[in-house]
């Protein structure tokens, strides 16, 4: 490396020029120069490499990477851009540009170019297209804010449309962008109004760099440079230059790079990521040979499996210019900002050229291929900030775009970077504009050259001619993904209809349809199937690659569509163009098929034979389907009936034209039928798609048009055989016995015919009754949009997204829903969980068609369940009658005749025959039911003929009635239709369809009535019909009406009954049910056991601590273990039982979140600071085991585990390696057990109370014994006097049997494990600490719960915390018997001495640093261990607790006033004040006098006094609940409620003064003396006036994060946010911590850090630092909370942001603008404060056990 460092050396001799360079002189020089360019050239040999890459940048801290960039960065403006902008000004640079600024009119145009990530606004009402976007703050200051719009977030690249007339149809301009007056005529050149020699002088400065840059970007040489810029000294350093592809994986590139420069992983990952980020960068820096080297190492590497990495040995002078390049453009790009004129000067510069493709930003475009992805993104932004910002240079640049359109594509098609960086890209900022886009249609042909590109890149075809996709190779497969994008630029072109044509429009359109028809040629009949018999096919064939070219071009078809139905002339010219496609591709249909002549019913119909269970026959029919939508177009613009002439309607064969269509739906009904099973799933899949929302517009439902246009122009009957013949079903009508003898056959055969009946009668059902597409019927697109959303309800109610996915979306994304929606349906909002629903109104239920074309099967039955359940409701008859039809449009009006023609009558007749003998098993009740409606619709069709018809009978040409009355012709049937309706209106077997046939009985009547009438008279109108109907239908009511009372009655006698045997039951066994309700009220909890009956004791005499204390009687305990449902009673000496638990680290009640977490080893828990910032907090599901069983339980978890591991990956809701498991009853969370102990004893009343000076007395020389005899001191005289009866070598025996035993261990070293993050170590003295610590914190973190949720301190807690915390504090007040003794004698004598200071005992810390609840929790549970040994009888423990206590309390209030900050503005309340005032003052002064006034003065007491007294609360209340559950005192009733008088009540409770002040004056001599000790620790002092961390009291709780109530100002926040590791590069998945605020970039390589000695991504990391292992964060641009717990747990849950249908929106697919819902984001912070995070990851990880794990650390 000794080469590096002489080359490093510059730097400082370029210090000396930089000092004394000037650019002002440089620039007037060059001014002078004869030739510019040459001059300028040799300025940037000179400097560009001296300044730029000099030297290594791997393996420098990224500091001095940093320092690096910046060095450079200001060595380039000085040396290079400051001489150049002094040239083109003239004057010093600030002030000219400053001079241009002001003179420039800004541009209407908004050109804002959007970040990776930022959020775009479009205008559902108002916009052109999807494509015309707003920035946010545009969108703010339009009109389209109050608008429906449509929110999403930019992938990058493109820019905001404001200003834009062509993209908006209205308020194209924001507030900021109305153009003012002076440039509404901006036809004026902009460039006038610079000064002339400005003009000259940036003519030539733009095109010298312009020109510089183009050629460094586009250089192929790697070890030369461009002519005029070779260096004065040549160096000979070199760069390893690595290129990005999009083949090659992270890791495959980190792994290479590792082996190839011997760099660390984190280096390797550094290099991946810029490399990713910037296209190439440098991985060595040497001499040729060196870089050469690591060059043959990666290409070995990475050339296995694909083609390998790209990497070239550069020269650094080479890379130097190429970087400077990029600068020079960057540069270029914020000149042209400040003045329009210079803009224009820049396009003309980049534009000019003589010949083809000579032009500069030709070159680069020709180029793009070859660039890498930093170049190219800085040229495209100069581009739109330069040529599209200029509309008359975009046009001329938009028309090189297109005369290039053919090679750029094909660029594309080779390159492997993704679009985005792709110059093609551009096209979305060219073609949407419609203008443009119909000027380059006419100009450079724009729309065929389009489709004939995409038709040449698709190269695969049969012999045919169609498209081949099953033999592609994952190569061709890149490719056609690629080539999709063609499509998107053909749908920019058509996205908005011209609304005038010209001539050459005209001519170009339909040279672009015939191109679009032959692509159209090559997918008729592509991938065609044929039915497999005998064994089923072997390889799956590919069906995807045609179904993903038909969905994309589904958009594309109806555009085509919808620009022939503007235009008369295009269209007719458009219908011939189609046809002749058409008779092409069905030449050869029939050839070689051998005609046959079907007759049945007296007609006859010539034919030919296919079969398609035999024959090829292929869903893919797109040019039927055009000649369809345009069929349907002639009908809607009425251009049928105004040139017949001119339309080739005579030449079209009906026959040919349903042919094909026709296949494809009888393949589905054989499909159904269960006949093309051994075709595998890609048929299944294919029908599933043809039917889909996404394909059906312009697959299924054309092809039911094209039956109907076949069907219109047919005779009825012909039409009908033919249906028939096809279905292969013709046999089973045509001939008189065959149901009979066919019976006997086999019995599938039998099932799929009956299933292709069924499917035959729907499709004659449909081609009738669909009349909703305006063309064939007579309704407006409004009234399609209505229907299907009125069946979509029909089914059940829907969300508005389900129903967004089942309509429909044209080629702008939009369904027409909101127009129709609050018409047809209710909206519901959603509660907390659950979303809004849309239910039918219903009066449009009559509306309901069972037979509706777009239900799947499912569907159906689901919707005829829902809708015969409604009409039961309603008390009316079950009968689904087809609803009420539209008119049919002229052209297709003879469709209804098919209803009366003799062929379906005959079938009709058929099917009805087959059900009056219902003993074979021919027919199905599905028939029947459809044969129903057929009969239903042609009545109804009848009805309305004769409503409409003015009395004539003979305009009446439907007379089905007529037809159905005279007996059937066709051998098959006997008697008419009607008397076939009327024998099986009473049959038993067809109970269901009773109600149908009375319907169409009732409706065969009152049309008779309505004809004899029309025939007697037609004045009269047609109300005694109906009347007639009205009376059956009362009489139908009233029938109803008694059976449903009769009903009732029944009901009520039988409950009566029932309720009888239950009250005879229980009085017969009553001793039995005693004994259980006894026991009930035994085993509720410890809140109701233990009071003596309330009525003797007044309620304040309830004393939970001190020796009036009130005990729990002494009752038994009885539990059940869930495993083996044994009863226990509790015992110390009995068989231990235990509770399920979760012990975790919390930070939920932080106040200091960067305190660093200690360090395991050496930290002393024994004090707990009033930040609380760390916690251990314990949970239980509250379900009790034996601690045998539970063992047991665990072993098999345990073996299970290992099994599975050998087997599969590891189990994710749990981590049995940290003794992790399931509760067996409720499958909650655990980690541990704890074991349950009896209560505590009542107290003994029989000694007495000693005061606090005699206790702290006695206690003080307990302690100086235990000091003596655990310091071993020699000297025998030397020893303090011992308390009488107290001996220190006293062993207790232990109270427990040793399951018990082991038990208190089990959970000791649990909270020990999660609270230290160490391995179990019994011997450990911190042990005892850490159990303590949890009873205290658990506690804590309730009392917290129930303030916020202002609920009452008792009695409101549910079952399992109420367990858990008594199990929790008995366990604390027993776990010292399994220490030593002289450990928690060591821990008690250092917490009495925090309160009563000891000059032998060292390292307390000051008042202010000790959480009084933690002192006084530890205090009282380690005392027993010092009581233990006074064996005189004279003392108890609960006097000791008392002078605790109030010892705490005292420093407490201390703590409180110190701490305290009053506000000196509160109004004075009346001067004398109360008792709680004076000696609240007077304790405030005494502190002041010992801390010689570091406290301010306060003259209100009363301020003071309500400080202390808020500030002690919640420390009362945990105690109040530390001592109900230690001693198992009732509460008083007063604190049952929430409510006034809790204060007193609390006081009295805890057996303190209710002026607590009181504590302090009563003791005043014993007192001060350790409040001043107390004060004069240097910590106190040192804390005051320093103003370190000082927590104030009452803690407040901490909230989670407040969010702001629009969801885009996040989108918002988050694209600004940079990554802080890759220099200012956009992060990929910003993500919001919900604790404490900080943005973090989630899911990628750069921010992943170490924890533990594995790499984890940066949320899991935070989650270490911010909560203790646990994290609560919003993934902003997914739109969905994430949690995570440790490494390996984490679960997505729904975010609390809904839009305006009560909807979150996870990965903001749908756009809808998004509200914060408070109630959900409340419901997350509670689970938060209750510590259920870790519960609800478990169940959401047990509950989603997919095969594909998340890493969740890795996020």
């Amino acid at each position: 490396m000794a080469a590096v460092e002489s080359d490093r050396d510059p730097p400082s001799a370029l210090c000396s020029e930089f000092l004394n360079f000037s650019a002002k002189d440089t620039a007037s020089r060059w001014l002078v120069a004869s030739n510019l360019e040459q001059e300028v050239y040799r300025h940037l040999a000179m400097y560009v490499p001296r300044i730029l890459c000099v030297g290594p940048n791997g393996g420098v801290s990224s500091r001095e990477e940093q320092r690096e960039e910046q060095r450079e960065e200001l060595a380039c403006q000085l040396l290079l851009s400051a001489p150049l902008e002094w040239l083109l000004l003239g004057e010093e640079p600030a002030a000219g540009l400053a001079q241009l600024q002001e003179n420039n009119q800004p541009s209407p145009l908004c050109g804002h170019v959007f970040k990776v990530g930022e959020p775009t606004y479009s205008c559902r009402e108002c916009a052109a297209d999807p494509t015309c976007v707003l920035c946010m703050q545009c969108f703010l200051s339009s009109i389209h804010k109050d608008h429906r719009y449509r929110m999403t977030t930019s992938g990058g690249g493109g820019f905001c449309d404001c200003g834009d007339a062509e993209a908006w149809k209205k308020g194209p301009y924001c507030q900021k962008h109305i153009p003012t007056d002076s440039n509404r005529d901006s036809e004026e050149d902009p460039v006038a109004q610079l000064p002339a020699d400005l003009v000259a002088r940036g003519y030539s400065i733009f095109s010298i760099i312009l020109k510089y840059a183009v050629d460094l970007l586009t250089w192929e040489q790697e070890d030369q440079l461009p002519a005029g810029l070779e260096p004065p000294e040549r160096g000979d350093m070199y760069y390893c230059m690595l290129f990005n592809d999009e083949v090659h994986t992270y890791e495959q590139v980190i792994y290479t790079l590792q082996k190839a420069v011997n760099c660390s992983q984190k280096e390797a990952v550094s290099f991946a990521t810029t490399v990713d980020r910037d296209g190439r960068k440098s991985v060595r820096y040497g001499d040729f040979q060196f870089c050469e080297q690591a060059k043959s190492v990666i290409v070995r590497n990475t050339s296995r499996q694909s083609k390998p990495l790209r990497v070239h040995v550069m020269h650094s002078s080479v890379v130097a210019h190429q970087c400077f390049a990029l600068k020079a453009l960057s540069w270029l790009g914020q000149i042209i900002q400040y003045s329009d004129g210079l803009r224009r000067i820049l396009c003309q510069v980049g534009l000019q050229g003589k010949g083809e493709n000579s032009s500069l930003v030709d070159r680069l475009m020709l180029n793009d291929s070859k660039m890498w992805k930093g170049a190219r993104n800085i040229y495209h932004q100069l581009l739109m900030n330069s040529l599209l910002m200029d509309l008359k240079y975009k046009k001329i640049f938009a028309i090189q775009f297109a005369k290039n359109y053919r090679r750029l594509q094909t660029d594309f098609m080779e390159d492997d970077h993704e679009r985005v960086v792709s110059v093609t890209s551009l096209s979305v900022q060219l073609f949407t504009v419609p203008t443009m886009a119909r000027m380059l249609m006419v100009e450079e042909n724009l729309m065929t050259t389009i489709i004939r590109t995409f038709v040449d890149h698709l190269r695969h075809r049969d012999l045919q001619g169609r498209f081949q996709f099953d033999r592609y190779t994952a190569q061709q497969a890149f490719k056609f993904g690629r080539v999709q994008s063609l499509i998107g630029d053909l749908k920019y072109v058509l996205i908005s209809c011209p609304t005038e044509w010209s001539d050459e429009l005209r001519l170009k359109f339909l040279e672009g349809l015939d191109a679009f028809l032959e692509l159209l040629k090559c997918m008729q009949g592509m991938d065609p199937v044929v039915r497999q018999v005998g064994q089923h096919i072997e390889m799956e064939p590919e069906w995807e690659a045609a179904f993903t070219l038909q969905m994309k071009l589904t958009h594309i078809i109806s555009m085509i569509q919808e620009w022939c139905s503007t235009d008369e002339r295009v269209l007719i010219e458009a219908y011939r163009k189609c046809l002749t496609a058409l008779s092409h591709c069905h030449s050869g249909l029939s050839d070689g098929e051998q005609p046959i002549t079907l007759s049945l019913s007296g007609h006859s119909v010539d034919t030919f034979r296919y079969q398609v269970s035999q024959d090829k026959v292929s869903i893919h029919l797109p040019v039927c389907r055009l000649l369809a939508g345009l069929h349907v177009l002639l009908s809607r613009t009425e251009v049928a009936s105004h040139y017949p002439k001119q339309l080739p309607l005579s030449e079209l064969s009906p026959p040919l034209l349903i042919e094909l269509p026709l296949r494809c739906l009888v393949l589905c009904a054989q499909v159904h039928a269960g006949m093309w099973r051994r075709n595998g799933f890609s048929l299944i899949n294919q029908i599933y798609y043809y039917h889909n929302v996404k394909c059906r517009v312009e697959m299924f439902d054309k092809d039911i048009i094209m039956l109907q246009a076949g069907a219109s122009m047919m005779d009825p009957n012909h039409f009908l055989m033919i249906v028939m013949s096809r279905f292969e079903l013709f046999h089973i009508f045509s001939c008189a016995d065959v149901r009979k003898r066919y019976r006997e056959a086999n019995k599938d055969l039998v099932q799929q015919n009956n299933t292709l009946i069924e499917e035959m009668l729907h499709l004659i059902i449909m081609v009738v009754g669909e009349r909703y597409i305006a063309g064939v019927g007579q309704v407006e697109p409004f009234d399609e949009i209505r229907r299907e959303i009125i069946h979509q309800l029909s089914v059940r109610p829907m969300a508005h997204s389900e129903l967004v996915k089942a309509l429909p979306e044209n080629g702008n994304k939009e369904t027409g829903l909101e127009r129709v929606i609050d018409n047809v349906a209710s909206f519901k909002k959603p509660g907390v969980t659950g979303r809004g629903l849309y239910e039918l109104r219903p009066e449009w239920n009559k509306h309901f068609n069972l037979y509706f074309h777009h239900y799947s099967r499912a569907d159906q039955s689901k919707a005829e369940e829902a809708q015969r359940k409604l009409r039961r409701q309603n008390g009316e008859d079950t009968a689904l009658p087809p609803p009420l039809p539209p008119p049919l449009c002229p052209l297709f009006a003879s469709l209804v005749n098919l209803l009366q023609s003799d062929v379906l009558l005959a079938v009709e007749g058929a099917v009805l025959q087959w059900a009056v003998e219902p003993s074979g098993g021919g027919w199905t009740e599905s028939m029947l039911q459809r044969v129903l409606h057929l009969v239903g619709m042609a009545l109804l069709e009848e009805q309305q003929q004769l409503e409409n018809s003015s009395g004539d009978d003979d305009n009446v040409t439907f007379n089905y009635t007529c037809k159905i009355t005279r007996p059937g012709e066709a051998p098959s049937t006997s008697g008419s239709v009607l008397a076939l309706l009327e024998s099986l209106q009473n049959a038993p077997h067809l109970e269901v369809h009773k109600d149908m046939i009375t319907w169409i009985l009732k409706m065969v009547a009152n049309i008779k009535t309505m004809r004899e009438r029309t025939s007697s008279t037609c004045t009269i109108g047609i109300s005694p019909g109906q009347g007639s109907e009205e009376t059956v239908r009362d009489k139908d009511k009233a029938e109803r009406k008694r059976k449903a009372e009769m009903a009732r009655l029944r009901r009520e006698k039988i409950m009566a009954q029932m309720s009888e045997m239950q009250k005879h039951f229980i009085n017969e066994n009553k001793e039995l049910f005693q004994q259980s309700l006894e026991e009930l009220e035994a085993s509720t909890s410890a809140a109701a056991e233990d009071s003596p009956p309330i009525s003797e004791t007044t309620c304040f005499s309830q004393v939970c601590v001190g020796p009036r204390r009130v005990g729990g009687a002494q009752r038994h305990q009885l539990v059940t273990c869930i495993l083996c449902q044994e009863e226990q009673e509790l015992r110390g000496h009995g068989r231990a039982m235990v509770l399920a638990a979760f012990v975790q680290r919390s930070t939920v009640l932080s106040k200091n979140r960067h305190r660093n977490l200690p360090d395991p080893e050496h930290h002393d828990p024994l004090f707990m600071h009033p930040d609380l910032s760390q916690g251990i907090h314990t949970t239980s599901c509250g379900h009790i085991m034996h601690a045998t069983c539970w063992q047991r339980y665990f072993e098999a978890v345990q073996f299970k585990e290992q099994r599975r591991q050998q087997r599969l990956r590891g189990h994710t809701s749990y981590d049995v390696e940290n003794g992790e498991f399931l509760c067996p009853l409720c499958e909650c969370l655990s980690n541990t057990v704890i074991p349950l102990l009896p209560h505590a004893r009542s107290p003994d009343c029989s000694v007495t109370h000693p005061s606090l000076e005699v206790w702290l007395k006695t206690t003080s020389q307990q302690i100086a014994a235990l000091h003596s005899a655990y310091s071993k001191q020699s000297d025998e005289e030397a020893k303090p006097e011992v308390p009488e009866g107290f001996r220190v070598d006293f062993t207790p025996q232990n109270a427990f049997s040793s399951s018990i035993s082991a038990m208190i261990t089990t959970f000791s070293m649990s909270t020990y494990k999660v609270g230290l993050k160490l391995n179990p170590n019994e011997q450990d003295h911190r042990v005892q600490v850490l159990s303590w610590s949890t009873c205290a914190y658990t506690i804590q973190s309730i009392e917290h719960l129930l303030m916020d949720e202002e609920k009452p301190l008792f009695g409101s807690l549910p079952c399992r915390q109420d367990d858990c915390l008594s199990s929790l504090t008995r366990f604390g007040s027993t776990c010292w018997t399994a220490a030593p003794l002289k450990t928690v004698h060591t821990h008690f004598i250092r917490l009495f001495t925090a309160l009563v200071p000891d000059i032998r005992v060292e390292n307390i810390p000051c008042i202010l640093d000790i959480d009084m609840f933690h002192l006084l929790v530890y205090s009282v549970l380690s005392y027993s261990s010092v009581h233990c040994l006074d064996q005189s009888g004279r003392s108890v423990v609960d006097s000791a607790h008392l002078h605790i206590l109030h010892l705490v309390t005292v420093a407490h209030l201390v703590q409180i006033l110190l701490t305290s900050t009053t506000d000196e503005v509160c109004m004075d309340q009346e001067s004398g004040g109360s008792e709680e005032e004076e000696l609240t003052c007077q304790m405030y002064n005494s502190l002041r006098k010992h801390l010689d006034s570091v406290l301010p003065e306060v003259s209100s007491g009363w301020q003071l006094w309500r400080c202390v007294k808020v500030g002690v609360l919640p420390f009362l209340r945990s105690a109040a609940l530390f001592f109900h559950y230690l001693n198992s005192t009732a509460p008083p009733d007063d604190l049952l409620v929430a409510g006034p008088g809790q204060w007193e009540a609390l006081c009295s409770y805890l057996s303190l003064p209710s002026n607590l002040l009181r504590l302090h004056h009563s003791h005043h001599t014993l007192l001060e003396p350790l409040i001043h000790r107390w004060c004069s620790h240097p910590g106190v002092r040192q804390t005051l006036q320093v103003g370190g961390v000082v927590v104030r009291f009452p803690r407040e709780s901490n909230r989670l994060i407040d969010l702001p109530e629009d969801y885009s100002t996040l989108i918002n926040q988050a694209s600004s946010f940079t990554c802080p590791r890759s220099g200012g590069d956009k992060s990929r998945a910003p993500t919001l911590c919900l604790i404490c605020g900080s943005m973090l970039c989630s899911q990628s390589y750069c921010c992943q850090t170490e924890v533990d000695g594995e790499d984890v991504g940066a949320c899991t990391a935070h989650a270490f630092t911010c909560g203790a292992g646990l994290g609560l964060f919003l993934r902003v641009r997914e739109s969905q909370v994430l949690f995570v717990a440790g490494k390996t747990k984490g679960c997505f849950y729904p975010p609390p942001y809904l839009d305006d249908y009560g909807e979150t929106d996870q990965g903001l697919k749908r756009g809808n603008p998004l509200h914060l819902c408070s109630e959900r984001y409340r419901k997350i912070e509670r689970l938060w404060r209750q510590h259920a995070i870790a519960e609800v990851i478990g169940h959401a990880q047990e509950a989603n056990q997919t095969l594909v794990a998340i890493d969740w650390q890795h996020l």
